[in-house]
């Protein structure tokens, strides 16, 4: 708040220890400059090959693009964040978000694609990768203090057994982190 007789406030330093506000995952950006680079790879590659068979048009050329444009379509990830009491999952159009101080159900997916499905007794449903928890400390965190308040309410019903496998595996993901940083790996 500024006054006319005051200097501005800023604020300085980081937050008190102990309070995260939103957390988002880090890899994000990374991913999508690796999708779009896939992408424009696929659509030079063909244009190249269709230029030098002599056989590019103007129709072909955006079939290409078209083709290029699915391919990021598909590629594009998705992006995880969490506050206090919420994990919210984004795609290109649509968000969803499930409440985790309610959740109610947890069931991991096993497949070629790992996920983990939650469910909250407002009747919302998320999709989230567990290595986007792994690789991101501060969303498992905050996912983590809201499935302690929801098996502490007696909510969460199913998937206990999950999550608690999780966890074991995200503290020794961060513990290798930290020996590996510390150069005692």
């Amino acid at each position: 708040m500024e006054r006319r007789d005051d200097t501005p406030i800023r604020s300085t330093g980081s937050p008190p220890a102990g309070t995260v506000g939103v957390a988002y995952d880090r890899d994000w950006r990374a991913d999508v400059r690796a999708a779009l680079r896939c992408a424009g790879a696929l659509l030079g590659l063909l244009l190249l090959v269709d230029w030098a068979a002599g056989s590019l048009t103007w129709w072909r050329g955006a079939l290409w693009v078209v083709l290029a444009l699915l391919l990021l379509l598909v590629l594009f990830p998705v992006r995880v964040s969490a506050g206090a009491g919420w994990l919210a999952v984004r795609r290109l159009l649509v968000t969803r978000r499930v409440r985790t101080d309610l959740l109610t159900a947890v069931r991991p997916l096993d497949g070629v694609a790992q996920r983990l499905i939650l469910r909250d007794a407002l009747g919302n449903r998320v999709e989230v990768d567990p290595g986007v928890l792994i690789r991101n400390p501060n969303l498992w965190y905050l996912l983590d203090e809201g499935v302690r308040v929801s098996e502490a309410a007696g909510t969460l019903l199913c998937g206990t057994t999950a999550l608690h496998r999780l966890a074991r595996r995200v503290d020794s993901e961060t513990a290798l982190c930290v020996f590996r940083v510390s150069g005692m790996d």
